[in-house]
């Protein structure tokens, strides 16, 4: 995977030398849902150990993620967003706007819900408050799952635990 792109001023093409593959933007939609251990941001994702460890050093390196012993024998880690992997979150948040108007059809639903915590009002897919009219960050937004997307994910996991 290539991350050198010093050779440019571009801004965004050195952002995607960073997030710009699949992979990567699913191990960090995981972390932004809170998954932060290896086996299960494997199992959500469907990365190989290879490929999500290769993504998760990268991220690390960057400074988006720092890794955090959760277990002494075997030591195991842990995946923590750092304030640098946060501040993605705005772009995390206008794919999933533009993937729920753009990918799926009207008789899906959407996949999350986001309420505003201040006034208790669904956003939708906006990220000002179409209620208050307040711009609105991750930390301002109760997030709930749509039992159809907890059911695709719990079943990722059962199908994982069957092999």
């Amino acid at each position: 995977m290539q991350y050198e792109t010093s050779d440019t001023v571009c801004p965004v093409a050195r952002s995607v030398g960073v997030v710009g593959d699949k992979w990567t933007i699913l191990v960090l939609r995981e972390l932004y849902m809170g998954t932060t251990r290896f086996e299960e941001i494997q199992i959500q994702t469907g990365a190989t150990p290879q490929m999500l460890t290769s993504r998760l050093k990268a991220l690390e390196a960057y400074g988006l993620v720092e890794r955090k012993p959760y277990n002494e024998k075997p030591l195991r880690y842990e995946y923590q967003l750092t304030g640098k992997g946060w501040d993605f979150y705005p772009v995390i948040y206008a794919l999933r706007a533009w993937g729920e108007k753009w990918c799926k059809g009207g008789e899906e639903g959407v996949a999350m819900h986001f309420v505003h915590r201040a006034c208790g009002h669904d956003v939708g897919l906006a990220s000002v408050c179409p209620h208050c009219g307040v711009p609105v960050e991750r930390k301002d937004l109760q997030a709930s799952i749509s039992e159809r997307f907890l059911d695709e994910r719990t079943a990722r996991r059962e199908a994982f635990k069957r092999k």
